[in-house]
Parts: structure tokens; C-alpha cells; sequence
């Protein structure tokens, strides 16, 4: 190859493919995570009356005062 010619850049799809091979090198694997849609109002929906449901449970108030014992809320921050 000449100093003039430029090598053919690669395609997204191989582009990918190299970034793969070297996180796995590295000892990583790809994982996926699949999270609830906040766009979608029966998303919304759904969270709020479950939400509702957890909120009358007859624990609800035991379970609030063990999360206040146990937790630390510097570790929050």
C-alpha cells in the first residue's frame, strides 16, 4: 500500500465486534438489563398502583421502621 492510499475503515458492525473481543480479553462479559419504560403511561400506571398496594400493606410501617434502623444514609450519598 501506498503512503497515499488509506485503509478501508471499518463498519460499525466490525467496529463493535473488535470493542467486544477486547472487553472480553479484559475478563468482561456483555449483559443486557431490561428496565421499566417511564415513557409508557400503563408503565406509569402500573408502578403507581403497585406502589398504592405497598403503601397499605398492613407491614408497611414495621418494615419503614427497620429500613430506618438498618440503613445508613451516609452510604447514600
Amino acid at each position: 500500500m501506498s503512503a497515499s492510499e488509506k485503509p478501508i475503515p471499518k463498519s460499525p458492525r466490525e467496529r463493535m465486534a473488535s470493542r467486544r473481543e477486547r472487553l472480553r480479553a479484559q475478563g468482561l462479559r456483555p449483559v443486557q438489563h431490561w428496565v421499566p419504560d417511564l415513557r409508557d403511561p400503563k408503565v406509569l400506571a402500573d408502578i403507581r398502583r403497585e406502589g398504592a398496594m405497598m403503601a397499605k400493606h398492613p407491614d408497611n410501617d414495621a418494615l419503614d421502621d427497620w429500613l430506618d434502623k438498618v440503613r445508613d444514609p451516609a452510604d447514600w450519598a
